[in-house]
């Protein structure tokens, strides 16, 4: 028989996941490792920014609870690796917090947004420069290229490496895509194509977040309205009593600029 947790009850949430890895627990789960898991986390992730973006509460505490229960395998595995423990990991959050809100915790002074983040930012700059780091180091590799575009050029920004206005960081992007025009010459240089397909995407970021878009939010929309237009082109062929193969791409087109007025 199941029985029903208690309202707020964190430990027997941990007793749940101890047993589904325990010897009579479930064969799944108890394969798992921090490696196998790494899709499974990063899936969440997302599937809470979606619940976020339709502003949907319902979903957005299903979505939490699940990556609420995949962080805590995660501590168990540390746990029974004995590589750290949860209490170790609770205590280091609270000391990183309480120092880098000295605003709150003690008396400094730091009134702005901007301030803060400044502070924030100085006190990692000094944790990157006692681990003998650097600035880009650190920034995780199974994210979104575009999210972790961005970011690089946040952290490279913060020393000075930036460009000054957003019209000037645009001249790079035609800059790349005239040198992408010159490789399209020859599509058999597909290394050199991907190359500067890559360095045009990189600059394009640049320009984006030089005028406080984020990248990876603007592509997303571009995405849906596409998804959104090519919907209609489909809708309005079924209509026709017709198939998209046996549609022209002239009359794929014309739905698509009529789809543009709806």
């Amino acid at each position: 028989m199941i029985k029903i947790l208690s309202m707020n009850n964190f430990q027997e949430l941990r007793n749940i996941i101890k047993q589904l890895r325990s010897e009579n627990g479930c064969a799944w789960d108890k394969e798992q490792n921090h490696k196998t898991l790494l899709p499974y986390l990063i899936e969440e992730t997302y599937e809470i920014a979606h619940a976020i973006e339709e502003n949907n509460p319902d979903a957005l505490r299903e979505e939490l609870g699940d990556l609420l229960f995949i962080i805590l395998v995660y501590l168990e595995i540390a746990e029974e690796k004995k590589l750290f423990f949860v209490q170790d990991v609770i205590k280091k959050t609270a000391e990183k917090m309480i120092s880098r809100h000295p605003h709150v915790f003690s008396d400094k002074k730091l009134e702005t947004s901007a301030e803060v983040l400044n502070h924030w930012h100085t006190l990692k700059d000094k944790e990157r420069k006692e681990k003998n780091i650097s600035i880009l180091d650190n920034t995780p590799k199974n994210i979104s290229a575009l999210v972790r575009a961005h970011l690089i050029q946040k952290r490279a920004s913060r020393v000075g490496f930036d460009w000054k206005e957003p019209i000037k960081a645009f001249s790079k992007v035609k800059e790349e895509i005239n040198e992408l025009e010159e490789h399209l010459s020859n599509l058999k240089d597909s290394e050199k194509i991907r190359e500067e397909i890559g360095d045009l995407l990189f600059a394009t970021v640049n320009v984006a977040r030089l005028l406080k878009i984020d990248p990876e939010i603007s592509l997303h929309e571009a995405v849906e309205k596409f998804i959104k237009r090519f919907h209609y082109i489909e809708k309005t062929i079924t209509e026709q009593n017709k198939t998209l193969h046996e549609s022209s791409l002239d009359d794929m087109e014309k739905l698509w600029q009529k789809s543009k007025n709806i």
